[in-house]
């Protein structure tokens, strides 16, 4: 198609507007954990995560996911012909978002107490609770700007609300650690959600004129969104209720050192290689949903998609296997090289998941919320069900087993949702970069679990060669 060539540079744009942004993001989180470990110590830290799930928590189960949901209906309006429509989503969105951020801040409000009781056994943080409302209230009209610059590709605009909302948080959350100790992980967290949101609001779409919409059409228009939202929701509860009940049982069955070097290894395999993932689909998700009713369209974007991502992806993972043992020095220690060959399969497993990725993003944009939901959750089901038994078998090593065959049957249940029940396809040359990739990150695995250095380093020189041609051509195009 004639416009591919610039699909391919708006997908590598993105990818490195949005990679370098996470970069500085995780970067941030790691100063500002070691000096809530200097400066307040294990005491710190705990507070820190506990206030922060429970922030998690809330915000997830209020905001009915039309942070991503919304994103189609306002890239959609973007191509629509009828005069105002993308003003009048936008509005919506927004009205939404403050709807739902008043709903949450309402809830957290209402359960402070038992939170309190629950968390900590009394009601000593009871107006800690009280004050994270403030955060949930932000937190959602943070989103709701997000949807917005998201839908419109205001992506340069998106990518600085995160940043800077960010380098602030961290900013005045230094003195706060400093002078006030262990009073100040409430203000810090507070610090964070203001800073984004001020943001957000300096960043915000200014380009359309408010609309006047009463609030029965802005309840209509919204329906959508959060239909699909709510959808979205219960897929991630999913997730989030199979990987809780694994950890319970491995802390149960092995003790909890083994849900440390579990957690290690899903992190290096799961978290550092998705920040890829997470800065292509910034720009591909909207993109997509454009064309989400044209089967042509959709088969080049998604081939196009797939060819970038696993070109990307291809000298990442045979990096990351030939420099585990590094990997784990710098970010652990060398206790938990028990990990190298779980975190080695995992990486294999991480192609698989790029492809899934690429075509599980199709049912996003059509908007198909229950097939969605039942994909998320067969994929919840499958993967607890093969953590367990492949752990009883192969220990830590068949935890990484796990994680590649679960990807396996959960790229083929989307690629019958893709292939069959949208009649899709994709190009050929999608097949060939898959299974090039897949043979250099086995072969580079098997070099390493045999000591063949030599071969491990070759084939990584060749994928990165390779990799870098495919990406200037692309580019060129």
């Amino acid at each position: 198609m004639a416009g591919n060539g610039n699909i391919s540079r708006r997908a590598m744009k993105a990818m490195g507007l949005f990679g370098g942004v996470q970069v500085m993001g995780i970067l941030c989180s790691i100063v500002r954990t070691k000096l809530v470990a200097m400066w307040i110590g294990p005491v710190g830290i705990g507070l820190f995560g506990l206030f922060n799930n429970a922030l998690e928590m809330i915000s997830t189960g209020t905001n009915l996911g039309i942070r991503s949901s919304s994103v189609r209906d306002i890239s959609q309006a973007h191509d629509s012909t009828t005069p105002g429509l993308v003003a009048k989503m936008v509005a919506v969105v927004r009205k939404w978002s403050l709807w739902l951020g008043l709903f949450g801040a309402l809830v957290t409000l209402m359960l402070a107490p038992l939170l309190s009781e629950l968390t900590f056994g009394d009601q000593s943080h009871l107006w800690g609770f009280v004050a994270l409302s403030v955060a949930v209230l932000l937190g959602a009209i943070t989103n709701g700007e997000y949807a917005v610059l998201q839908g419109s590709a205001r992506l340069k605009r998106l990518a600085s609300v995160t940043l800077w909302g960010t380098l602030t948080g961290l900013a005045v959350s230094i003195p706060l650690f400093y002078l006030l100790r262990e009073r100040s992980i409430l203000p810090s967290i507070l610090a964070y959600a203001m800073a984004l949101a001020a943001f957000a609001w300096l960043f915000r779409n200014k380009e359309y004129a408010k609309p006047q919409l009463s609030r029965r059409e802005t309840f209509d228009m919204g329906k959508g969104f959060v239909k699909l939202g709510i959808f979205m929701t219960l897929g991630n509860f999913a997730s989030i209720l199979a990987s809780y009940a694994f950890n319970a049982w491995l802390n149960m069955n092995a003790g909890t050192e083994a849900v440390g070097f579990y957690q290690a290894g899903y992190t290096l395999i799961n978290k550092y290689t998705g920040l890829i993932l997470t800065a292509l689909g910034m720009e591909y998700y909207p993109r997509l949903s454009k064309v989400a009713n044209s089967r042509l369209r959709l088969r080049a974007f998604v081939s196009q998609e797939i060819n970038v991502a696993i070109a990307v992806m291809a000298p990442v993972v045979a990096l990351f296997i030939l420099l585990r043992e590094l990997v784990v020095w710098i970010l652990y220690t060398p206790e938990f090289n028990v990990i190298l060959t779980f975190v080695s399969w995992g990486m294999i497993g991480t192609v698989l998941r790029t492809l899934s990725w690429c075509l599980a993003f199709t049912i996003l944009a059509k908007g198909d919320g229950k097939t969605y939901l039942w994909t998320e959750v067969a994929s919840a089901v499958i993967n607890l069900v093969l953590n367990i038994v492949f752990y009883r078998w192969w220990g830590l090593t068949g935890l990484g087993i796990a994680f590649l065959v679960s990807y396996l049957l959960y790229t083929a249940i989307v690629a019958v949702v893709y292939f069959k029940m949208y009649r899709l396809s994709v190009s050929r040359g999608c097949l060939v970069n898959l299974l090039w990739t897949l043979a250099v990150a086995s072969v580079v695995m098997w070099a390493m679990e045999h000591d063949v250095l030599a071969v491990a380093i070759a084939l990584t020189v060749v994928s990165i060669a390779i990799a870098w041609r495919q990406l200037v051509a692309l580019w060129r195009r």
